[in-house]
């Protein structure tokens, strides 16, 4: 790592942290850490960068605000991207938006209300940012990224960038080209919204985000769903309907608002948040024989 460093050092990339706990970059506040963290304030910082992570052939992955992700207490070897304020900005021309991959997801639908903008009321819920979402065909209230995405810029983990359409990103529920077949950061998206009624959309976007605080255990650190809904079923049914609210594993805890979340009571590990996971699929498979698959992704070293 120390050849990486001063080669980082020397073409300019000066923001990089090493052995970075990933518990404070989590919004389950656990995790261990990561080798080096690199925050690349720009877009040539990071193609700078990620050509040297690439030619040294380091592991490597990108996190935005940390949900939906589970980093074992082993952390992460290799090289963690964070994106810094340089991706952090939003853009309207008419019904067309532009944001950047760390731009906050909430932000974005708030920003499009703002201009009279509608399709995006559903993510004002969402935590992480906009790289996140693209991702992992992110959704809520039975609507998601793709329907209303035209393009993602993406710097591919070779340091080639490409603007991939919304076909070319090959979107199904909660996936995208971008989980195994094309390995790349999100650095910009770009939206083909609707002009709609201000109030009507502010409305809407307000409903949702009352929703969310009534239903979802915010006051706690968690990291969103855990599970994907099965066809023609929701996640959160089954582990209740399974006795599983309130059950609890160390300090990680199956949420008694909402079955689908588990939450850290405080000093929770990464290994209580697993070994609870797979409690839970073992139970309800059990009970319904159905298998859940985790939404959240599990990564690091044990």
């Amino acid at each position: 790592m120390n050849k990486i460093l001063a080669e980082l050092a020397t073409c300019g990339v000066q923001d990089v942290r090493v052995n970075e706990p990933l518990s404070r970059h989590t919004t389950w506040k656990v995790g261990g850490p990561a080798d080096l963290m690199i925050y690349p304030h720009n877009k040539e910082e990071l193609e700078r960068a990620m050509k040297i992570v690439y030619k040294h052939q380091v592991p490597w992955r990108v996190i935005g605000r940390g949900s939906n992700l589970l980093v074992r207490d082993g952390g992460i070897r290799g090289v963690v991207f964070k994106l810094d304020e340089g991706f952090n900005y939003f853009r309207a021309d008419g019904p067309r938006i532009t944001a950047g991959g760390g731009y906050s997801t909430i932000l974005l639908a708030s920003m499009s209300a703002k201009y009279g903008l509608t399709g995006l009321e559903f993510a004002g819920g969402i935590p992480g940012n906009v790289g996140g979402a693209v991702y992992m065909n992110a959704g809520a209230h039975g609507s998601e990224i793709s329907e209303v995405l035209s393009s993602a810029e993406i710097l591919t983990e070779s340091g080639e960038w490409l603007t991939l359409s919304n076909e070319e990103l090959k979107f199904r529920y909660r996936t995208s080209i971008l989980q195994k077949e094309l390995r790349g950061i999100v650095t910009e998206a770009t939206f083909e919204l609707k002009m709609g009624d201000k109030k009507k959309i502010a409305s809407a976007l307000a409903s949702f985000k009352d929703r969310r605080r009534k239903t979802q255990p915010l006051q706690f650190p968690c990291a969103g769903s855990v599970f994907r809904n099965p066809p023609g079923d929701h996640a959160g049914r089954l582990i209740q309907e399974a006795g599983l609210k309130g059950y609890r594993i160390g300090d990680a805890e199956v949420s008694t608002l909402h079955a689908n979340f588990i939450i850290n009571r405080g000093q929770a590990t990464a290994n209580d948040v697993l070994t609870l996971i797979e409690h839970i699929i073992k139970t309800v498979e059990e009970k319904f024989s159905v298998t859940l698959e985790p939404e959240v992704q599990v990564v690091g070293e044990g």
